[in-house]
């Protein structure tokens, strides 16, 4: 338990990586926060730089929050407080990053590469529905909203340790939290779609 501050630093500093605003400094010279939704999140870099560059974001911002679990885990399988502690602060690091005056972006893809690493078959399925709700309503938002109910459910449904059941609750509601402008503009009519398959 000595080495667990190095880990939560180490977890939030690989979450804070600003992989969304990176891709739109180097690939477009913009700060992908004065365009768009103004969010630094996938989403936002495929909607303004490309699909390619949306893709290449949201897969290492899986991969902030699946790594340093995964190592965890590897390390102390035995203590999943620790773990969790771990996934959480990348969450946070992603979601509140030091590199960008602690405004980042909705957590999404990295509480995603978080609960790949700790729960697995969930995850999968929250990937479905994600998916299912994204090619129904054209939302991203609503998608994410959807993978993360579904993920809760189906920890509980599967019987997962209740603490894997309760942290995946408590980021869930986070990324309904984070989604509330979002919510509000749909009830408006007013979110915008995304199109995965045309231009």
């Amino acid at each position: 338990m000595k080495t667990f501050p190095f880990w939560i630093f180490f977890s939030y500093l690989c979450g804070a990586i600003p992989t969304a605003y990176l891709m739109g400094k180097f690939l477009k010279g913009i700060d992908i926060r004065q365009h768009g939704s103004g969010n630094p999140g996938a989403t936002n870099v495929f909607r303004v730089v490309g699909k390619t560059a949306g893709i290449i974001t949201l897969l290492v911002d899986g991969l902030k929050g699946f790594l340093p679990v995964a190592l965890a885990l590897k390390f102390f399988p035995e203590n999943l407080a620790f773990v969790i502690g771990i996934g959480l602060a990348a969450i946070l690091g992603h979601n509140w990053t030091i590199f960008l005056k602690f405004k980042g972006g909705k957590g999404v893809a990295t509480s995603c590469g978080v609960f790949l690493a700790l729960l697995p078959i969930p995850t999968l399925i929250s990937l479905i529905f994600f998916t299912l709700g994204l090619l129904l309503t054209g939302h991203v938002s609503l998608g994410s909203m959807f993978g993360a109910f579904s993920l809760v459910m189906s920890s509980w449904i599967l019987d997962y340790p209740k603490i894997l059941t309760f942290f995946s609750l408590f980021c869930s509601l986070l990324i309904f939290y984070l989604h509330k402008k979002n919510i509000q503009r749909i009830i408006q009519g007013q979110e915008p779609k995304i199109s995965i398959f045309h231009d």
